[in-house]
C-alpha cells in the first residue's frame, strides 16, 4: 500500500490541474508561453502520476483497468474482473 501522503499529494495535484485546465487551454491557444510559465507547476497534467485505485502503486500500472499488475492478477484470479479469465492451452 502506498503512503497516504503520496495519495493525498496526487489528489491535490489533480485538483490544481482541474482548476487551471481552462486557463491553460486559452493560453496555449493564444501561444502565450510566458503566461503558461507563470502558472503553478502542478497545473500541468504531466505532473500527475497514474496510481492503482486499490493499492496506490504507481509502477506497472494498467490504464484499461486503473490498477497495477499485481492487484489486477489477484482480482482476476478471484474472478472479480468481469470477462477476464486465466488462459490455458
Amino acid at each position: 500500500m502506498a503512503k497516504t501522503a503520496w495519495l493525498e499529494r496526487n489528489k491535490r495535484k489533480q485538483k490544481t490541474v482541474d482548476k487551471y485546465a481552462k486557463l491553460r487551454a486559452e493560453l496555449k491557444a493564444a501561444g502565450d508561453y510566458v503566461g503558461l510559465s507563470m502558472l503553478p507547476r502542478d497545473a500541468s497534467p504531466t505532473r500527475l502520476v497514474n496510481r492503482c485505485r486499490v493499492s496506490g502503486r504507481r509502477r506497472a500500472f494498467m490504464r484499461r483497468f486503473q490498477m497495477s499488475r499485481l492487484t489486477f492478477r489477484e482480482h482476476a484470479l478471484h474472478g472479480l474482473i468481469p470477462g477476464v479469465t486465466k488462459s490455458s492451452w
